[in-house]
């Protein structure tokens, strides 16, 4: 189980076969893509900071508990930094498990701990001009303008 931030293209195939096992029946992953627009706003690219020492060790923690809680095989997440254009992947997570439930389960719970405890912040840049920086799990609110 590896949680990682990277600032290389993500490649869900290979990240994908790296949950190979022959005990495990499922795979589930999900990818979360750039896209174009956000709480009424057109974006045009996002750029993602990271603490990476703390992220990565809360990443973990979030693994380990994903195992402890769930019946799965293994997991991965992979959590991109830097300027993201429209339709990058800016996040991937993957499970594998010997049955579907489990993996369904563990993937949305890795996914949702990782927006709501690792310490990644996202710049959103719209179409007017403004950008603005957000946590990862609250709306963007850009500089200057309030909602």
């Amino acid at each position: 189980m590896q949680f990682e931030i990277s600032n290389e293209t993500i490649d869900p195939a290979r990240l994908k076969a790296a949950l190979l096992a022959e005990r495990a029946g499922a795979c589930v992953c999900f990818e979360g893509w750039v896209r174009n627009h956000n709480d009424g706003e057109a974006v045009t690219a996002l750029e993602y900071e990271s603490h990476a020492p703390t992220a990565v060790k809360e990443g973990q923690a979030i693994l380990a508990e994903a195992l402890q809680r769930f019946e799965i095989v293994t997991a991965d997440c992979v959590h991109r930094v830097g300027k993201l254009d429209i339709g990058d992947c800016a996040v991937w997570v993957g499970v594998s498990a010997e049955h579907r439930g489990a993996a369904f389960e563990a993937c949305r719970y890795i996914i949702d701990e990782t927006k709501q405890r690792v310490p990644i912040w996202k710049k959103e840049h719209y179409t007017s001009g403004v950008s603005g920086w957000v946590n990862c799990a609250t709306p963007a609110v850009a500089s200057g303008q309030s909602r």
